[in-house]
């Protein structure tokens, strides 16, 4: 048994038991140390995966350069998931250089800061669009790009939240992105499930990511989840990396189309 550093006074034990060995993982949407994606590439590395990322510009590589020097990658590609053909320039690419995938973590979200601000009822057509288009339809563009590299089976796993069932604060338009996202997520288990490719998602409670500071209010969430979740703690994203391990190992060789709440259990209180 490894111990890492505790994370806000909790110790993180890991048992390295090299759950992925020998499997090849694509991570999309690294952004920084406090990301999920950050986290689940580490955490799959930790147990024996070859990872790969993406990353959405070149604004933005060195991010993925830098995980680079705390994790051996096996490639760094950039792709723009509301591009077409930015996503085939990329999965060539992942083709050529590593063959095959066993899983693909679909990490990304966004939505015009604007229209996170305003009431629901006056989002924009084309924010309400964008959201949609980045949030959702991303992962079935994906999720097709990757099928043909998940040749005897594979997992794909996205991320999603609450919001999509719920109602909460200054969420506004990701509310229905996240909801789009996750009934693709079961669309596309159903349709891939004949080729032994899995699809899941991932509901995590409120952490303070890159993306999560786009939307006011979080640190009430926060508090309300300390406070009310049946654990009485906030998540960090190494619980969710943990989780997202499980799922795209074979321990979770027999579960698709679900959500795994990652949230100390606070999606299951009433008001």
């Amino acid at each position: 048994m490894i111990e890492w550093p505790g994370f806000h006074d909790r110790e993180v034990l890991y048992v390295n038991v090299g759950l992925l060995t020998g499997k090849t993982g694509l991570i999309m949407g690294v952004a920084n140390q406090r990301s999920f994606a950050w986290a689940i590439a580490t955490a799959a590395a930790r147990q024996g995966a070859r990872i790969a990322v993406t990353y959405q510009n070149e604004r933005l590589a060195g991010r993925a350069a830098a995980l680079g020097e705390e994790v051996p990658l096996a490639g760094t590609y950039p792709c723009d998931v509301g591009d077409d053909e930015s996503i085939a320039r990329c999965f060539e690419r992942v083709a050529a250089d590593l063959e095959r995938l066993d899983f693909l973590v679909h990490s990304i979200a966004y939505a015009g800061r604007e229209d996170l601000q305003r009431r629901f009822v006056d989002i924009s057509r084309d924010g309400f669009a964008l959201a949609q288009d980045i949030s959702a339809y991303s992962l079935i563009a994906v999720a097709r790009a990757a099928r043909p590299l998940m040749q005897g089976g594979g997992s794909i796993l996205t991320l999603t939240y609450l919001g999509a069932t719920r109602v909460f604060s200054n969420y506004s338009v990701m509310g229905p992105a996240k909801a789009a996202l996750e009934t693709s997520m079961r669309y596309l288990a159903a349709d891939l499930g004949p080729e032994n490719i899995r699809v899941n998602a991932i509901s995590a409670g409120p952490v303070r990511t890159l993306a999560a500071s786009a939307v006011r209010g979080l640190s009430q969430f926060r508090e309300a989840v300390a406070t009310q979740a049946p654990l009485r703690r906030n998540i960090e994203p190494e619980d969710v990396a943990d989780a997202a391990v499980f799922l795209a190992s074979d321990l979770a060789r027999s579960i698709t189309g679900q959500i795994l709440f990652v949230d100390s259990g606070f999606h299951i209180m009433g008001a």
